[in-house]
C-alpha cells in the first residue's frame, strides 16, 4: 500500500502532523509513507524514520499553481492508495479528487467535499492541533498517538540548566506576525537566570542572529553558554534540547521538538493560543502577559498580522524568570 499525506506550514505545523502519520503507519507496518509539504520545512524528515518519500510543493512562492501542477504529476506517477490531506478550504476536495487517488481523506469544507473524498472529516479547531490533525484518520486507525514523537540520540540531562531559543522568524515579522518579545528583554531574561544560579544555554536559527547580538552586547559572556550556529540543523537542535533540564522558548517549531523529547518546556505566547499549540500534560508551561485585549489569541483565527500595541507580549523579565524558577 502506498499513501500520500499533504500537510503544507510551516515546520511546527509538521512536527504536530506527526503523530497522524505515525498512527497510520501503526495500522499498515508495510506501506510506504510519502509526505507532501512545504520546502521551508524540510528539516521534519530529519526527525523522523517514518517518511519513505517527500514531494515538494511551494505554494507560498509566486508559481502555486504550477507548483500544484507539478505536484500533481508527480502524484499520478507514483499511483497511491491513500491520501489523507489536511488543507481545510474548498479547493482542496477538488484536488484531492484529480488526484485520481481512490481513499481520499480530509476536512468537511462543504457538499463539494462531500460528494469528492472518501471521507469529509469535521473540523474542529478548539482542541490540540495534534488531536485536531487526528482526527482526519479516525476511520482509518484506533490507534491515537497523542503526542509527537521525534527519532533522536537523547543526551543525558544536564542538572541546572536552562536553554533558551528565541525563536525569532524573519518571514513572520515581514509579515507583521511578532510572536516573540524584544531582544533586550531576552538580555535580561538570560542576565537574571544566570544571577540566580542556572546555568544558561543559547541556542538559535539564522532569524535568530540579532537577538543572540543583542544578548552578546548586553550581558557578560561568562552569564551563558553561547550555543547559537553550533547546531548545523534541526536534528542537532533536537539532540541539544534533550541534554537541557530546562527549555525556554517563544511559539516556534523548537516549542514542538521539546514537547516529542518531554522536556520541561516554557513557552512565551502573545497573540496565538496556547491551548491548540501545547499539550495539556504539565510539562509545558504557557507564559503570558496579563493583558485585557479582548481579540487575545488573534493571530490566524481573527487576523493575519499582529497589531502595534502588542499589549499580549508586554511580559516582563522578572515574570519569565519566576515562572520558569519557580513552576
Amino acid at each position: 500500500m502506498k499513501i500520500l499525506f499533504i500537510n503544507f506550514g510551516g515546520l511546527g505545523d509538521e512536527i504536530l502532523f506527526l503523530p497522524t502519520i505515525i498512527s497510520v503507519k501503526k495500522q499498515f507496518p508495510d506501506a510506504e509513507i510519502t509526505l507532501a509539504l512545504e520546502p521551508r520545512s524540510k528539516g521534519v524528515v530529519s526527525l523522523t524514520n517514518i517518511i519513505d518519500k517527500t514531494l515538494f510543493a511551494d505554494i507560498k512562492g509566486k508559481n502555486k499553481y504550477k507548483e500544484l501542477l507539478k505536484l500533481l504529476l508527480k502524484i499520478w506517477t507514483n499511483r497511491f492508495d491513500m491520501v489523507i490531506s489536511s488543507g481545510s478550504n474548498k479547493f482542496i476536495s477538488m484536488f484531492l479528487a484529480t488526484t485520481f487517488i481512490p481513499k481520499r481523506y480530509g476536512y468537511d469544507s462543504g457538499k463539494l467535499s462531500e460528494i469528492l473524498l472518501t471521507k469529509a472529516v469535521k473540523l474542529n479547531k478548539n482542541q490540540y492541533a495534534v488531536k485536531m490533525y487526528h482526527d482526519l484518520v479516525r476511520d482509518i486507525t484506533d490507534i491515537d498517538t497523542e503526542l509527537p514523537q521525534i527519532d533522536v540520540s537523547i543526551k543525558t540531562t544536564e542538572e541546572n540548566t536552562v536553554l533558551i531559543h528565541p525563536g525569532v522568524s524573519l518571514l513572520s515579522v515581514k509579515k507583521g506576525m511578532i510572536k516573540t518579545i524584544p531582544a533586550n528583554e531576552w538580555a535580561e531574561v538570560v542576565g537574571k537566570l544566570a544571577d540566580n544560579g542556572k546555568k544558561v544555554i543559547l541556542a538559535g536559527g539564522p532569524d535568530d542572529k540579532e537577538t543572540i547580538e543583542t544578548i552578546q552586547k548586553l550581558v557578560p559572556a561568562e552569564k551563558y553558554v553561547n550555543m547559537f550556529g553550533k547546531t548545523k540543523n534541526l536534528k542537532e537542535l533536537a539532540e541539544l534540547i534533550s541534554s537541557a533540564e530546562k527549555f525556554l522558548c517563544s511559539d516556534s517549531a523548537p516549542l514542538h521538538v521539546a514537547v516529542a523529547l518531554g522536556v520541561k518546556t516554557y513557552v512565551i505566547f502573545g497573540s496565538t493560543d496556547d491551548k491548540k499549540l501545547i499539550p495539556q500534560n504539565g510539562k509545558v508551561v504557557p507564559i503570558k502577559a496579563n493583558c485585557n485585549c479582548d481579540l487575545q489569541p488573534c493571530l490566524w483565527e481573527r487576523r493575519q498580522t499582529t497589531c502595534e500595541s502588542l499589549d499580549c507580549l508586554k511580559i516582563s523579565a522578572d515574570e519569565i524568570v519566576n515562572t520558569v524558577i519557580n513552576k
